[in-house]
């Protein structure tokens, strides 16, 4: 029976673990280790209601006061992880103590990538944590022209605030479209569309190969190829790599993140969830998900699984994005190498009910600006029913579209 379980992670996915451990009956000492002041909060909202201004700080925070109070654990906030040692299970934290434990949830989460040049010049932002928002919500306030490096999600979300706050926009991507990797070529094209049509100077094709500064501070991006974009602000959202940095030389396998298995175990005593945790599904193979969701479910599997039982991890897994008054909401795997059919209203519309299937089953479903729809496809995600049977049953009534 477990006495001691750290924490590290003071994320959506490590405050849902410390919760799911208590509920579980564990009432030994918890310890949740954060390498930023705040206390745990959501980040969705900071790329759109946090960055436009419309809600504040407090806004964003999961729980209170009293109700992290009630979890009985100790909170150190502000000190990072820096090291883990599993033979004598301890986590070394940045300032030298060490954190001794029997059982161990990792959900650091995931860092930005950064570009390889620009570290040390004002006016180019990263957007990842809470203060990354504030400050860029700042620089956005002063500045009338933004070059974004980055068309997936996070950059196309900051471009529709930047465009909503009349700001001059170009979104900046070596790919063909906007997340076409993630969506294949007909949905990216029409998020092209959408940006275009809002004002957003899509440059789609082309790399970034110096960032231009005067007085150290950001001028604007040279492009591949030959071109220049002028910028008062740059914002580098190219993705983000999995927080395993202070992991290193600890004996885990860390390839995409930390490698577990279909229970969220890393090692014997020790599991992962959330953006840095990279398992196997039971149906699909190895998975490594960036989404909110993701990291709540698999951080209540995880926990459960480390108080000694073995439930696989095998979600139907959902993410959203808002852009302008655009909800697109994805349940499943979507991508380019699968195929897509709409199948309810159309982008003229501006709604629509897609599926993406791998020739032989319904792999995942994705609406704009149909969330009841988005909940009815659902369904054939999770039952992987057969392609051609998904496609027939739709026609019959079984998806209408109304507002």
């Amino acid at each position: 029976m477990l006495s001691q379980v750290v924490v590290v992670g003071a994320s959506a996915a490590g405050l849902t673990a410390a919760e799911a451990l208590r509920r579980e009956g564990f009432a030994g000492e918890l310890t949740v280790i954060g390498d930023e002041v705040h206390p745990p909060y959501d980040r969705p909202p900071l790329s759109k209601q946090i960055l436009r201004g419309g809600w504040e700080p407090d806004r964003i925070v999961l729980r209170t006061a009293d109700l992290l109070a009630d979890l009985k654990a100790s909170w150190l906030l502000g000190t990072p992880a820096a090291g883990l040692d599993p033979v004598g299970r301890k986590v070394v934290l940045a300032d030298g103590r060490e954190i001794g434990y029997d059982g161990l949830v990792i959900a650091t989460g995931a860092t930005p990538r950064r570009l390889p040049f620009g570290h040390d010049v004002a006016g180019v932002h990263l957007l990842r944590t809470l203060d990354d928002t504030l400050a860029l919500r700042d620089g956005l306030r002063s500045a009338g022209s933004v070059a974004i490096v980055g068309a997936g999600f996070l950059g196309a979300e900051v471009a529709a605030v930047a465009r909503e706050a009349r700001l001059e926009v170009t979104m900046i991507d070596p790919l063909p479209a906007p997340m076409i990797r993630q969506f294949g070529a007909e949905l990216a094209g029409l998020l092209a569309q959408l940006h275009q049509s809002r004002g957003v100077n899509l440059r789609c094709g082309v790399g970034v190969t110096a960032l231009t500064g005067d007085d150290g501070r950001v001028t604007g991006v040279d492009l591949s190829d030959g071109s220049h974009v002028t910028a008062d602000l740059v914002l580098v959202a190219i993705g983000a790599i999995p927080a395993t940095t202070w992991l290193a030389g600890s004996g885990l396998s860390l390839g995409d993140g930390v490698e577990c298995d279909q229970y969220c175990v890393a090692a014997p005593g020790i599991v992962a969830a959330g953006d840095v945790a990279s398992w196997h599904h039971p149906g699909i193979g190895r998975r490594r998900l960036e989404h909110r969701m993701n990291a709540t479910e698999q951080a209540t599997i995880a926990a459960k699984n480390l108080l000694g039982a073995q439930l696989p991890f095998a979600p139907v897994s959902y993410f959203w994005t808002d852009q302008y008054d655009v909800k697109l909401q994805v349940y499943g795997r979507s991508g380019d190498d699968l195929d897509f059919r709409i199948v309810a209203g159309t982008p003229t519309e501006d709604r629509f009910a897609a599926l993406y299937g791998n020739g032989h089953h319904v792999t995942g479903a994705l609406t704009w600006n149909l969330p009841r729809q988005a909940r009815l496809l659902r369904t054939h995600v999770a039952n992987q029913t057969p392609w051609q049977e998904a496609l027939a049953s739709i026609p019959t009534g079984e998806l209408e579209v109304g507002r």
